[in-house]
């Protein structure tokens, strides 16, 4: 038999973090991840499991944080709901279950990659990899943005100076190279 062991997206046994006076970049690869999107005529049936699940169902730009699911809106009707890989491995798995008939839910934790943005050059770091307003983002508020020409969602997370990134997996070193570099240019 084989002795299998996972990496993270950078290539990794243990997820990155790199500090800086500024700013910590960390690697988080212990999330489970899986988009819900609404069938057509079983957009409040989807809405009504959604509200169950987290509490509230994320509106448009927005993120909602739940235990231990979370979600953010990605799109009209559509959902990436987050949890803790170590406990919710076979997340999509469960959601099928809980959203039987009225979504098609997709298994997401290999497609993405995700990075922690922590600390008080947290804002002066983000002006530099995209667009977002995010001077102005209130916590929980989430955007779909451009960096360094990948498609990424970017979530204001809970405290002043926290934002998750999330990107392609397969462009994880590209985008770690973004992040980094915008760092070390406002250090």
């Amino acid at each position: 038999m084989h002795d299998l062991k996972t990496i993270t997206a950078l290539g990794g046994s243990e997820p990155r973090t790199d500090t800086f006076p500024h700013i910590t970049i960390s690697e988080n690869d212990g999330l489970a991840l899986a988009s819900v999107a609404a069938r057509l005529g079983s957009e409040d049936e989807c809405n009504k499991h959604m509200q169950d699940l987290l509490g509230a169902v994320p509106a448009p730009g927005q993120a909602v944080l739940g235990e231990p699911e979370s979600g953010f809106w990605m799109g009209p009707d559509q959902w990436m709901i987050e949890a803790p890989k170590e406990t919710h491995e076979l997340l999509a798995d469960d959601l099928k279950d809980r959203f039987t008939g009225c979504a098609s839910v997709t298994e997401q934790s290999g497609a993405w990659v995700c990075f922690d943005l922590v600390g008080a050059g947290m804002e002066d770091v983000t002006e530099r990899l995209c667009a977002v307003p995010i001077r102005k983002m209130q916590t929980l508020e989430a955007r779909r943005t451009i960096i360094h020409q990948l498609g990424c969602f970017v979530i204001r997370h809970t405290g002043a100076d926290h934002l998750r990134v999330i990107g392609p997996r397969a462009s994880a070193g590209t985008l770690h190279h973004a992040l980094m570099t915008a760092a070390e240019s406002t250090a």
